[in-house]
């Protein structure tokens, strides 16, 4: 079929601006607050970091490929290049994963990388709770004095355990620094709320680069946040909640470096 050489300009013409349309596409913004969410809306509104509603974005991406390029942070026989800190909850290597028992009375603690300046990357690990627990995973984090005390301060990946009464697993958290940068209480966010699997292991992968964050649980999107270059650089921390009980365990822990892409 012959094919006019002006409608064949036409043709590529309209295919180019469809891809520029496309490559140029602006970050997808959220809707509303889910009316399910109201309660959580009301209580967590007013936390210093909370944005607003009609400014959060959303995350559309697929979850990362996590097979090619990572490096595991656990040798998975004892906590060489872990230290614990804050409070005084227990972390031991035990057949493969890191065991964390909460300690009545203790303070939240995060076993810690002892590398502290994790830039851009992409972070997984799998957590399990052999009973309801608050967990999570600190990035980019930092510590502070406070007396004879090391508080572990910045951005977290929530991990809300078995009951996840407000499904904001995968929601980003400033520890010790203002509250919630990005919750997940928006109509969008429905099908991240069910994704925790009670009785099973669940993933949490954390995308960083620059600014920009990301978050998925189970592979399914959560957070897109976007920080203001405080929190660019720190270790990694997986927490024990303070007030809580039982043990949380945590395996396969790898990042993959993006720093120099």
């Amino acid at each position: 079929m012959h094919i006019h050489p002006r409608l064949a300009g036409f043709f590529f013409a309209c295919s180019c601006l469809v891809f520029f349309a496309v490559a140029a596409a602006p970050n997808v913004r959220a809707g509303e607050v889910d009316p399910q969410q109201s309660d959580w809306y009301q209580k967590y509104k007013s936390q210093e970091n909370i944005p607003d509603v009609d400014k959060m974005l959303l995350n559309t991406d697929t979850e990362p490929n996590l097979t090619d390029g990572f490096e595991s942070l656990f040798n998975g026989k004892d906590l060489t290049g872990w230290t614990p800190k804050g409070g005084t909850c227990k972390f031991e290597a035990y057949d493969g994963m890191i065991v964390g028992t909460c300690i009545p009375k203790s303070d939240s603690t995060y076993l810690s990388t002892d590398q502290s300046d994790f830039t851009d990357f992409i972070f997984t690990c799998d957590i399990k709770w052999e009973i309801d627990g608050n967990s999570g995973v600190m990035f980019r984090a930092k510590e502070r004095t406070a007396g004879d005390r090391i508080v572990v301060y910045g951005p977290q990946a929530e991990m809300e355990g078995i009951t996840n009464d407000r499904g904001w697993s995968g929601g980003v958290y400033g520890q010790s620094c203002g509250g919630y940068f990005y919750p997940l209480w928006l109509k969008e966010h429905a099908e991240v709320r069910s994704a925790i699997k009670k009785e099973d292991w669940n993933r949490i992968t954390i995308s960083a680069k620059g600014n920009v964050v990301k978050t998925w649980v189970n592979g399914i999107p959560a957070a897109h946040w976007i920080g203001d270059g405080i929190y660019s650089k720190g270790f990694f921390g997986l927490q024990i909640h303070k007030g809580a009980k039982g043990k949380v365990l945590f395996k396969d822990i790898r990042v993959k470096d993006l720093s120099s892409e």
